[in-house]
């Protein structure tokens, strides 16, 4: 059984308290898994390497075994392309004097002689130990140039074999794979065994903590491994507490939609958290009980108050707390005694503080009596189906169905305030803070099955347990579409490592990646977050990859069709007989193909009859619109008969992702807003939101396989 014999392996270098192993080690391990390595053999002497370097076949490769020496070529301890019997004997000698003076006291095995490969494309197969998403998978362009193109692409393991080829696809010299300039194309499907052979071996193996396969030489034959090195830490970490999902979604339903909200804390005093907590309640229209906790009070803002928790005498679903850190334990124990579900801690000082042991004794609390934590150090969260405003912010009251979560504070506000500017309608705005508990998945959880959510938005600067997340996600975003901003792209990310994909890991290239393979889609600004969670649940689910610009303005055209190759959008190439129906609606100066460029001077009618036409032929599959303010059709008049040439259609069952961009004075803006609220997203002054919203559904459709 190929398990044991790494088992058998494992334990002999544990015993040895070594971190890595030796190449004929990497063999043992690689020929175990059916993972593919030249023919080679260890030899001891000068004639031993002549002899098993003739049955070979010349040419071989020679390199030093010593678990002493990780990085051979530096050492001197490599020679390639030796020839004859009588250099493979030279060889020896040679590499064994350059061990020597390289590190005196290295521990040397011998010498591995090795078939050598010639010919193929050279890539690295690699995976590494991420503190957040575990082991993953690596694949890249090899040999010499890995550390300095760093074209490399990552994958939870262990990797599915459609995970491996789309890896091959998923660096950006992915057509040097394809066969260039008269070369021959790489063997897939070897390549792709071999990935999914790493990626299982790791998985299986956890003490597995970096390895490396390169290079290997890709050829339109085979893939083989020329060079294996593995580095193991037997130091595990524990896995971080995950309770079962069905607990969690039980926990996060009386969280959500409380039947009754306890405020810890509570006042009748103007300016204190406790106070605008309660006033948010109220005004923000809940109507399950509000019961006010304060060590003096009897009642505050017409709400019988009560000393504490364990003297109110129905069930309380959840606490939202608003006193100083150091008296937060003993009232959280009280909500444990009270078998409250959840606790919604605003108040700061712990571990954004440093005070990481006052944050750990929650923590224990919280698992002790299984109430959930959010927070602490937020500023609360909105659920509007329930008309729930727990927090210290203002009360928020247009619904809809995006639902939005911030590990940040100030981003949290700029929710609130751009949900508001824009009349976005919300389900939830969820504040996470240090997340000492409930993080991103819980609330992916949640939302998956809360009826009143259809686009989940997540601001992030860390995932706890990045793992966790992207399990939940990829089941989650083939449903509804999750959006992540990850803040902190631009840190140094990689760390110092044993090899070559350990260096090559940067987090967010990791991030990246694994968002990529789980389906959400990524916001690389807190801008597009915004305009993703209010664009995508508007727009109807594309049929098909066949995008037509129609314009009144050629310079629009050129930044939309701009936008569309940034955005991975295809323009469809215009077939004759559609050339020539379009035309029939146009200027003979203006252009057909795609964009068709209507002029501005057109009057109302020609957008209509271009529209109607982009919508009922069946090629096309989505319109963008690029608008011209003229006095021939002013901003309001085209944004009118937009809706109303959707409307017709939509009557005959025909239905197609729209979007506008408004180019214009500052009537435009009232126009894209008419638009938005009509169903068509639109916005004045830019041709690349528009797109990158289009293409943001797109995005999500593909992933959910609805294309």
């Amino acid at each position: 059984m190929s398990k044991t014999i790494v088992r058998q392996l494992l334990d002999s270098v544990k015993a040895q308290g070594r971190t890595s192993l030796t190449a004929p080690e990497g063999k043992q391990v690689c020929d175990a898994y059916g993972i593919a390595v030249p023919k080679e053999g260890l030899a001891g002497s000068a004639a031993e390497a002549a002899k098993m370097a003739a049955a070979m076949g010349f040419p071989v490769v020679m390199k030093i075994v010593s678990p002493d020496i990780l990085h051979k070529t530096e050492a001197g301890g490599v020679i390639v392309g030796v020839a004859s019997a009588q250099d493979a004997s030279k060889a020896y000698e040679t590499i064994l004097k350059n061990a020597k003076a390289y590190k005196a006291d290295a521990k040397v095995v011998g010498v591995q002689v090795q078939q050598m490969l010639k010919g193929g494309q050279e890539v690295i197969v690699g995976a590494v130990t991420d503190p957040s998403f575990g082991k993953l998978v690596a694949f890249g362009l090899g040999g010499v140039l890995v550390e300095v193109l760093k074209d490399i692409t990552f994958r939870l393991a262990p990797a599915t074999r459609a995970d491996a080829l789309s890896m091959l696809d998923g660096i950006q010299a992915a057509e040097m794979l394809k066969g260039v300039r008269g070369s021959d194309p790489v063997h897939r499907e070897a390549l792709a065994k071999l990935i999914v052979g790493v990626s299982q071996l790791v998985s299986d193996f956890p003490e597995i903590s970096e390895m490396d396969l390169n290079p290997v030489f890709a050829s339109k034959d085979s893939a083989i491994a020329a060079d294996v090195r593995i580095v193991v830490d037997f130091a595990q970490k524990p896995a971080r507490y995950r309770p079962p999902e069905a607990e969690v979604v039980k926990s996060m339903n009386r969280i959500m939609n409380p039947r009754s909200v306890a405020v810890i804390g509570a006042s009748d005093e103007p300016g204190k958290i406790g106070n605008s907590v309660m006033k948010n309640l109220i005004n923000g229209g809940y109507k399950g009980a509000i019961i006010p906790i304060h060590p003096k009070s009897a009642e505050i803002m017409g709400f019988k108050a009560y000393k504490s928790v364990k003297d109110v005498a129905g069930e309380i679903d959840v606490a939202v707390f608003a006193i100083p850190a150091k008296l937060v334990a003993g009232a959280l124990t009280e909500c444990g005694e009270k078998k409250i579900a959840g606790a919604v801690l605003i108040p700061s000082g712990f571990a954004e503080t440093g005070q990481h042991a006052m944050q750990d004794e929650l923590v224990a609390i919280g698992r002790k009596y299984n109430i959930r934590l959010m927070g602490p150090n937020i500023y609360g969260f909105y659920y509007t189906p329930a008309n729930l405003c727990a927090t210290f912010c203002t009360a928020y009251d247009v619904k809809g169905s995006a639902a939005l979560s911030s590990q940040s504070g100030g981003i949290g506000m700029a929710i609130i305030g751009f949900s508001r500017s824009a009349k976005m309608g919300v389900s939830a705005i969820v504040g996470l803070g240090n997340k000492s508990d409930i993080d991103e998945d819980d609330l992916l959880l949640f939302f998956e099955q809360d009826p009143n959510t259809k686009v989940i938005a997540q601001h992030c600067e860390d995932l706890k347990d990045g793992r966790a997340f992207a399990e939940v996600a990829k089941r989650v975003s083939k449903k509804k579409p999750v959006i992540m901003l990850k803040a902190g792209r631009t840190s140094a990310g990689a760390k110092a490592a044993s090899s070559h994909t350990g260096a090559l890991a940067g987090n967010d290239k990791i991030y990246e990646d694994v968002l990529r393979q789980s389906g959400v889609i990524r916001a690389r600004s807190l801008r597009d977050l915004l305009d993703f969670a209010r664009g995508i649940p508007v727009l109807p689910t594309p049929k098909g990859e066949n995008i037509v610009i129609i314009t009144g303005a050629g310079g629009s055209g050129v930044l939309l069709s701009d936008a569309c190759v940034d955005n991975g959008l295809k323009l469809m190439p215009m077939p004759a007989d559609l050339d020539a129906a379009f035309r029939k609606f146009i200027p003979p100066f203006g252009a057909a193909g795609n964009p068709v460029d209507i002029t501005g001077g057109e009057p109302p009618l020609t957008y209509k009859n271009t529209v109607l036409l982009g919508l009922s032929d069946e090629r096309i599959h989505a319109l963008i619109l690029g608008y011209w303010h003229t006095i021939v059709t002013p901003p309001m008049v085209f944004a009118k008969i937009m809706v109303e040439a959707r409307d017709e259609m939509r009557a005959k069952g025909i239905e197609k992702p729209m979007v506008a961009s408004l180019a214009g004075d500052v009537q435009v803006e009232e126009a894209a807003q008419y638009l938005y609220e009509h169903g068509i997203p639109a916005y004045a002054y830019s041709t690349e939101i528009p797109v990158a919203v289009l293409a943001a559904k797109y995005q999500w459709a593909r992933g959910a396989g609805l294309l």
